[in-house]
């Protein structure tokens, strides 16, 4: 039989540091079968003795926690202990030896990560821009854009083109489909940009434009889900990319994050040729 583990994600902050490292361990464990519950901004024992209340008398219980103040992780500890709830601390041993090596004491400080600096500013700022560059929008700027995104209709671009910019990245994306024109200057100066593609296997494209058009009934574009002008549309997208020798990245077994991570990792190269 097969348990249902019940997982307490404890944070002293937003919680998105533990979300993010809690769903690495979990894809790990094909067969894991859990219900997961945040608890975020926990940084007082009271906030912990009602979730230690909370988790007695179920079953499967773990708890797994990020706090940084010392206090507090010691004070989880003690009182799983006490009910023989299994729990983890994701950063403490981390911090601890890295401050080691480092020879720096750390500074024990919730939501240290989120602080208002000039990197915040950053992404705010490129989170600006790509939003209202989404989709072919305001294209007589895209000297000011870091990344430039081509492809077809339904290959990523706008939940990269967010990514990224959450990321820092200035990204503009450019609809292949219709008249749209491409600005002129990418192709006369092409090195000089960050221009990449994005394709995906044709079959992959026919079946999220079918659930498209199932969801969104007002979609009326011709040929759109049809399976031989996809092939058409996709090969004529990958004999522009190769015409001006901009990269292509392949989308179909990619998660947006995996995209956005080979872009990034293209932005990177492209900037070193350019010193």
């Amino acid at each position: 039989m097969r348990h249902k583990y019940q997982i307490n994600l404890i944070s002293d902050s937003t919680g998105e540091t533990l979300d993010r490292l809690f769903l690495a361990l979990k894809s790990q464990f094909s067969n894991f079968d859990c219900e997961k519950k945040e608890h975020v901004f926990v940084r007082t024992e009271q906030q912990i003795n009602k979730i230690i209340e909370d988790c007695e008398g179920r079953e499967n219980v773990i708890i797994l926690y990020t706090v940084v103040e010392t206090k507090i992780d010691k004070y989880i500890i003690h009182a799983c202990k006490k009910k023989k709830l299994p729990c983890f601390s994701i950063l403490g041993n981390l911090i601890l030896n890295f401050s080691k090596i480092i020879k720096q004491r750390p500074t024990h400080t919730p939501s240290a990560q989120h602080v208002l600096d000039e990197d915040y500013y950053k992404r705010i700022e490129a989170l600006q821009f790509s939003m209202s560059h989404d989709d072919g929008m305001k294209m007589e700027d895209v000297e000011n854009a870091d990344i430039i995104l081509l492809g077809v209709s339904r290959t990523s671009k706008t939940p990269t083109s967010i990514y990224l910019a959450n990321k820092g990245y200035k990204t503009l994306n450019i609809p292949l489909v219709g008249k749209q024109e491409i600005p002129m200057i990418l192709k006369k100066y092409s090195s000089n940009f960050c221009v990449i593609g994005l394709v995906v296997e044709a079959g992959r494209l026919f079946d999220i434009r079918s659930n498209r058009i199932e969801i969104m009934k007002e979609i009326n574009i011709p040929n759109y889900s049809n399976l031989d002008f996809i092939q058409k549309e996709i090969e004529e997208s990958k004999k522009l990319f190769k015409k001006y020798m901009w990269p292509i990245v392949d989308v179909t077994r990619k998660s947006v994050e995996e995209t956005a991570a080979t872009v990034i990792k293209i932005f990177e190269i492209k900037q070193k040729q350019k010193k």
